[in-house]
C-alpha cells in the first residue's frame, strides 16, 4: 500500500477544524482540494475516515485513531522545520485558546505590546471556556486558571493568587438588601454562567471555617458570555460571580459593591500552557519570554 503523505496534514486539518472548509481557509488551499484528498487517503486506505453530513463533519473510528496518531508526529515536523527556517526572528501563526475569565490576558495590553514587539507573528486568539486538549486541535498554548490544567503540561503564571467575588449594584441592594450568608443566594436574583450551553449553570463555590462547599444558585439570567453578566449586573440585574479581577474597577468606581467575601478565599490564578516539546517554535517561546518580562500582577 502506498500513500501519498501530502495528504496526511489536509487529513489532520480536517480532523483539528471539522469543517472542511474551515480547513481550506486554515491551508490557504480550496474546499473541493480538501475534500478531494481526503477521498484519495480513504480510497488508498480503503477505509472511511471522515463522516460527512450537510451540517457537520465527524471522524470515523479509524479516522480518530489515525489523527490521534499522527497529530503529535507532525506537529512535531513542523515545528521543527519552522525553527529552521526561522532562523533568529519569530513568525508565523500562533493559535491560542483563552479562557473568557482571563482578564489579564484579554484585556488588550499584553497582547498589544507582544503584537508590537514581533511583527512577524499573527496571533489567533480563541475565547472559549470548553475544556479540550490543545495539542489535538492544534493550538500552540492556552490560558487557563492553574487548578484545570493538565500535569503534562508546561505552565507560566501570567497573574498572582485569584479570587471569586460575588457583587450587586447599590440600586439591587437597596431594593433586597444584601445576603448575610451565601446560602441565602437562593432567594435572590442571580445571574449566573455556563461553560457551555449543553452544561449546567457553574455552582458558586465558598469556604467557611477552611471547608469549602457550593451553592447551586437558581439564576435567572444564565449565559456563557462575562460582558453581559458584568452589564447586567451594573443595570441592577441581580447578584453575579466571577474573579475579583473582572469586578474591581466598578467595585473602586462605587457602581458594584462586593459581597460575601469572608466566604471567598483566595486560589491559584491564570497560566500560559503549552505542551513539553523538543523543538519549541520561535513564536511560542517569543510569548512565554513576553510573559515573563510582564511579571506577575
Amino acid at each position: 500500500m502506498t500513500t501519498d503523505l501530502n495528504l496526511l496534514p489536509l487529513f489532520l486539518a480536517v480532523g483539528q477544524e471539522r469543517s472542511f472548509r474551515a480547513a481550506a481557509d486554515r491551508l490557504g488551499v480550496t474546499r473541493s482540494a480538501v475534500s478531494q484528498a481526503i477521498r484519495r487517503l480513504e480510497d488508498g486506505l480503503g477505509i472511511a475516515l471522515v463522516m460527512r453530513t450537510t451540517r457537520s463533519v465527524h471522524l470515523t473510528e479509524a479516522g480518530e485513531r489515525l489523527h490521534a496518531a499522527l497529530s503529535r508526529p507532525l506537529g512535531e515536523v513542523a515545528q521543527a522545520l519552522e525553527d529552521v527556517a526561522a532562523q533568529d526572528a519569530p513568525h508565523g501563526l500562533l493559535r491560542i485558546a483563552v479562557t473568557s475569565i482571563a482578564q489579564r490576558f484579554l484585556s488588550g495590553p499584553l497582547i498589544a505590546s507582544f503584537a508590537a514587539a514581533h511583527p512577524g507573528v499573527t496571533l489567533d486568539v480563541t475565547v472559549t471556556d470548553e475544556e479540550f486538549d490543545i495539542v489535538a486541535t492544534g493550538h500552540d498554548a492556552g490560558v487557563r486558571l492553574g487548578e484545570v490544567i493538565a500535569q503534562d503540561m508546561i505552565a507560566i503564571p501570567i497573574t498572582g493568587e485569584q479570587r471569586e467575588m460575588a457583587v450587586a449594584s447599590p440600586a439591587y441592594l437597596a431594593a433586597h438588601g444584601a445576603p448575610a450568608h451565601p446560602r441565602e443566594l437562593v432567594r435572590h436574583r442571580c445571574i449566573g454562567w455556563r461553560p457551555a450551553p449543553h452544561l449546567p449553570p457553574y455552582r458558586w463555590e465558598f469556604a467557611e471555617g477552611g471547608v469549602p462547599f457550593d451553592v447551586a444558585v437558581e439564576p435567572q439570567v444564565t449565559t456563557n458570555d462575562l460582558t453581559l453578566m458584568l452589564r447586567t449586573a451594573l443595570a441592577g440585574g441581580g447578584i453575579t460571580f466571577a474573579p475579583e479581577d473582572v469586578f474591581r474597577p466598578y467595585i473602586d468606581a462605587g457602581e458594584l459593591v462586593p459581597l460575601l467575601g469572608d466566604f471567598l478565599p483566595p486560589f491559584p490564578g491564570f497560566f500560559l500552557y503549552f505542551p513539553q516539546r523538543h523543538h519549541m517554535a520561535p513564536k511560542l517561546r517569543a510569548l512565554i519570554e513576553h510573559v515573563r518580562r510582564a511579571g506577575v500582577a
